[in-house]
């Protein structure tokens, strides 16, 4: 003797497992490297930030053709949720190696979505004065070169 079920059962039994799955993987959520890191929000909360690093995946170094040379790092990434904003870029230099960090900041009493969104920046570096050689940009932990031919300096007047 066969066993028929109906499709409406089926399709039931389908949805029930899909849910059970989906349920079961918000559970058990890896953090991301980068990403901002938040307590459980209280009522004593209301107004504070969760500020981090951006997730930058890759950078592009454009030199422009100045005198003195101009160079932009076009950094490009994704945020971790939809309330993260990018709150201030900051660089410094150490010997030959330009720092930049792209700091972010979200509301700690707000809800997000929690999908990825993407984000490019372009950022001068701050080159003039410097001189020749190759010099390595780090942003956010993903690092590429570039080389200046000759000094960046001003003429003089």
């Amino acid at each position: 003797m066969k066993v028929r079920y109906s499709p409406v059962v089926l399709i039931l039994a389908i949805l029930s497992l899909l849910v059970a799955g989906c349920s079961a993987a918000q559970e058990t959520s890896t953090p991301v490297p980068g990403a901002p890191t938040s307590t459980p929000v209280s009522g004593d909360q209301e107004g504070k930030v969760v500020t981090g690093k951006a997730r930058v995946e890759e950078i592009e170094i454009m030199i422009l053709e100045s005198f003195p040379v101009q160079v932009n790092v076009v950094a490009r990434g994704n945020l971790p949720d939809g309330c993260t904003t990018i709150d201030r870029i900051e660089q410094e230099r150490q010997d030959n190696t330009i720092l930049v960090t792209i700091a972010t900041v979200r509301p700690a009493d707000q809800a997000c979505t929690e999908a990825l969104v993407p984000f490019e920046e372009v950022i001068s570096l701050d080159v003039v004065g410097l001189e020749a050689g190759t010099y390595t940009v780090d942003v956010n932990g993903v690092q590429d070169t570039f080389e200046l031919a000759a000094d960046n300096k001003l003429p003089a007047s």
